[in-house]
């Protein structure tokens, strides 16, 4: 087939962009003619409050990108539809909201000429403004087919569209080259929380449930709390074993962030698909995760981890103190083992181009 994607690659950096171009690579080793249609100016800066970009990318390139679409040249968006409607399968990556009016213009462009499909990374943002479903709504009653990541996110597009929604687990993709073979030996009685820090992540129920002797890093870029934060360790007292790195951490950053840490924990309230736990056992790490989203799924508990439910700050200090009782962080790293990506990707890509079916 000649499939087209719609979606983020570098020099945009973050998970989307990651799932994109492993997404364009894994198809075309199937045989398919790829091509990936991204972006100049995905949207404004005030909309992405950390770093767009990066100058080495954190994933495979792909060769066959063009970079045209900018969300200020509505004419673009229609232009852009009009070179794809050769294609026989067209996949818009749904990342947030504000890109449906371009992904619109591009589907006015199209004029119906080939089959669409909404991957939809989350169908509704995490933290949720009055214009997002609206704009959903929209873009998945245009679409041929729609695919996510869980029941839960299919639930979800099912009240905005009655297009086909199947569902698929989302694929590893992973940074390459990544072990954890180098880790400090023995416990550090060191805790990691990664990644983007945003409400609905849980950080705040981290820093308050943790356990007298024991210290935690943060690494990540702020979302526009880093200054409660900063409030909430110093009113606890933990200024002295809560470090905070904020920023973006680069892929070949990794190894050395999780070289002296006992576990990775993943607080969350709420969430969908997530790599975060695939992440910490490539690199040789227990996670303590909540049962939300995908995070449960990826968490054999007891084994390479331990899991518990989300919003309550006793139960996961509970959760935490009972991980360092006497040998078992040494006991869950045993279990950690690296995930296979392969028959997750044949998967997915098979219930991806069956959606467009």
């Amino acid at each position: 087939m000649r499939i087209a994607i719609v979606g983020p690659v570098h020099p945009y950096k973050g998970g989307g962009a990651a799932h994109t171009a492993e997404l364009a690579h894994r198809l075309r080793d199937a045989g398919h003619d790829v091509v990936v249609e991204s972006w100049r100016a995905q949207y404004p800066s005030f909309l992405y409050p950390g770093q767009q970009t990066v100058d080495t990318p954190d994933e495979r390139p792909f060769p066959n990108v063009r970079r045209d679409l900018d969300w200020r040249r509505p004419d673009g968006w229609f232009r852009a539809g009009r070179r794809l409607a050769s294609a026989d399968l067209v996949i818009l990556v749904l990342l947030s909201s504000v890109q449906v009016p371009p992904y619109l213009g591009i589907l006015s462009g199209l004029r119906r000429r080939t089959r669409v499909v909404a991957l939809c990374h989350n169908v509704l943002p995490h933290e949720r403004k009055p214009y997002d479903e609206p704009l959903v709504r929209a873009l998945l009653r245009r679409v041929d087919g729609v695919l996510t990541h869980s029941e839960k996110q299919a639930g979800l597009a099912r009240g905005l569209t009655s297009a086909p929604v199947r569902v698929a687990e989302m694929a590893p993709h992973l940074p390459r080259g990544l072990r954890g073979n180098d880790h400090v030996e023995g416990v550090t009685n060191r805790l990691l929380f990664f990644g983007l820090v945003r409400p609905y992540k849980g950080l705040d129920l981290l820093i308050r449930a943790l356990p007298e002797g024991v210290s935690l890093r943060v690494a990540g870029e702020f979302w526009g709390v880093r200054e409660k934060i900063e409030a909430l360790v110093s009113e606890l007292g933990l200024t002295t074993r809560v470090e905070l790195r904020p920023g973006y951490v680069a892929d070949e950053d990794l190894p050395a962030l999780f070289a002296d840490v006992d576990a990775l924990v993943l607080p969350y309230r709420g969430g969908t698909a997530s790599q975060q736990v695939w992440l910490g056992h490539e690199l040789g790490v227990p996670v303590i995760a909540t049962r939300v989203g995908t995070l449960a799924d990826h968490v054999t508990d007891g084994v390479d981890g331990l899991l518990v439910e989300p919003g309550s700050v006793e139960e996961l200090r509970a959760t935490l103190e009972r991980f360092y009782r006497p040998g078992e962080p040494e006991r869950l790293r045993a279990g950690v083992k690296a995930v296979d990506p392969d028959p997750y990707w044949a998967a997915y890509a098979d219930a991806l181009v069956s959606a467009g079916a």
